[in-house]
């Protein structure tokens, strides 16, 4: 019984797929007719189509009180030499932030610090660090038409360093320096930002540099150079092939 389990059927395994050819248990297969196969080409509908299913869900930016934003505060010292020009420019300095930013400024004249804080209607919680870095920029001495910029950009730094970082130098030595950097009449200062599109501020022995991160770069050196003991000429011919080459640029 086991010699008969161990031989194969006759025809082998498994079902006879010879065409006419008939299986034992008189199953026969015959090749069956498919129809032809016809693939269609279907444009995909560009989003926004009128004939689309369901539209776009459109979300409104949530705003900081929905977010769970606390209220939170930055306050800005202000040195005893600008207070005087605060009072001067109060209404042209708050107004983009108050207008512009929906932030709350306020004056402390106890702590003689300004004060701002972010409301119910501020759209964004970054624009409270952008305004504290707003006033910062006043207070370093920088000119309001100027320090409105750090508002509009996002690219835009301040950059503050001495000169003794550079060069120790004291006395009178320090006070050439100084004229040095600034010129006569201010005219070396203004080729050095008017040649590197940055805003130089000099306070005593600081000087402080606004703009982007390379024109920072080639400002500082211009300055670091005039510290060192160059000439003013070869600083000039300096500004000049940097000139050029940010022209070329744009």
């Amino acid at each position: 019984m086991d010699d008969d389990l161990d031989k194969p059927p006759e025809g082998g395994y498994g079902p006879i797929r010879r065409k006419g050819a008939q299986a034992s248990d008189g199953i026969v297969f015959q090749p069956a007719e498919v129809e032809d196969v016809v693939i269609e080409a279907v444009d995909e509908k560009e989003e926004g189509d009128g004939d689309m299913p369901y539209s776009k869900p459109q979300f409104p930016a949530l705003t900081p009180k929905q977010q769970g934003v606390k209220k939170q505060m930055r306050r800005v010292p202000v040195p005893p030499h600008r207070m005087t020009p605060l009072k001067a420019a109060w209404v042209q300095l708050i107004d983009p932030i108050v207008e512009h930013m929906k932030l709350q400024v306020r004056m402390n004249t106890k702590r003689r610090a300004v004060e701002i804080r972010n409301s119910e209607h501020t759209p964004d919680i970054g624009y409270l660090q952008k305004a504290a870095d707003y006033m910062k920029a006043f207070m370093l001495g920088f000119d309001q038409a100027d320090a409105v910029a750090l508002l509009r950009l996002d690219d835009l730094f301040i950059q503050s360093f001495e000169v003794k970082d550079v060069k120790r130098l004291q006395g009178d030595h320090l006070s050439r320096c100084i004229g040095r950097i600034a010129g006569k009449d201010g005219k070396t200062k203004y080729a050095i930002e008017n040649a590197t599109r940055t805003r130089i501020s000099l306070c005593e022995d600081k000087i402080h540099i606004l703009g982007s991160f390379a024109n920072i770069r080639l400002a500082r050196d211009s300055i670091c150079n005039l510290i060192l003991g160059s000439a003013p000429g070869k600083v000039y011919t300096k500004l000049r092939t940097v000139s050029k080459r940010l022209q070329e640029r744009i």
